[in-house]
C-alpha cells in the first residue's frame, strides 16, 4: 500500500473528496486483495471493499495517528470481510481437477498456467478453513505481519493469533493428506 501522507488523511478527514480520492487510489488495490483473501471470493471482496471505504469514509474523522493508517486499514477490513464470511458463507464444492484448472500449452502459456493453478490452489486451502483462521494466515503468510502486528489488526491476544495459525495449519495439512485430496476425487471448497 502507498504511503499516505497525514495531510492528505487530515483534508480527507475534514471532508475534502479529492483527498479522500487519493485516500482510496492509494489503499484500494491492498484493502481489495486482503478482502479476497478472506472472503475468497472476487464478487464479495468487491462488496466488502465497498463496505469497508463506507466506513473509512465515515470514521476517518476519529482515526487518531496512533496507529498507522494501513494497520487502522488493516483492521477495518479483516473485520469487515471475517464479518461478511460469517454472515453471508457461500460454500460451493468443486471436484479437484476443475479447481486447478486444465493442462497448460508450453512456454510461457504454460508458466502463466501454473501460476493460476498455483493461485487456485491457494483459493482452494483457504477456502478449508473458517474466517477467523483465514484472516490469520493472510495476514500471516501472505501479507507478511509479525504476529504482534495480527494481534493489533484483529485486535486480539498474541496467544490468540498463535492458536488461530497452528490450528489452520493443522487443518491444511490434514486436507492435503485426505485421500480425496491426494487422489483428486473429492471436492475442494472454495
Amino acid at each position: 500500500m502507498e504511503d499516505i501522507g497525514k495531510d492528505i488523511l487530515v483534508r480527507a478527514s475534514q471532508g475534502d473528496m479529492r483527498a479522500f480520492e487519493d485516500v482510496y487510489k492509494g489503499s484500494s488495490s491492498f484493502i481489495y486483495n486482503v478482502a479476497f483473501r478472506i472472503v475468497n471470493n472476487r464478487e464479495d471482496a468487491l462488496e466488502v471493499s465497498q463496505e469497508v471505504f463506507m466506513i473509512i469514509y465515515n470514521k476517518l474523522k476519529t482515526f487518531r495517528f496512533e496507529s498507522s493508517f494501513k494497520t487502522w486499514a488493516y483492521r477495518i477490513t479483516t473485520n469487515t470481510s471475517i464479518n461478511y464470511a460469517k454472515k453471508y458463507s457461500r460454500v460451493k464444492t468443486v471436484p479437484f481437477e476443475e479447481s486447478l484448472g486444465e493442462g497448460a500449452v508450453l512456454s510461457e502459456a504454460q508458466s502463466r498456467m501454473e501460476q493460476e493453478d498455483q493461485s487456485q490452489l491457494v483459493e482452494s486451502l483457504l477456502g478449508e478453513l473458517n474466517p477467523d483462521q483465514r484472516a490469520c494466515v493472510v495476514l500471516r503468510d501472505i501479507q507478511g505481519l509479525s504476529y504482534e502486528e495480527i494481534a493489533r489488526v484483529l485486535n486480539i491476544n498474541i496467544n490468540t493469533v498463535r492458536s488461530r495459525l497452528k490450528r489452520s495449519r493443522e487443518r491444511l495439512l490434514s486436507v492435503k493428506k485426505s485421500p480425496a485430496w491426494a487422489d483428486g476425487q473429492g471436492g475442494v471448497v472454495l
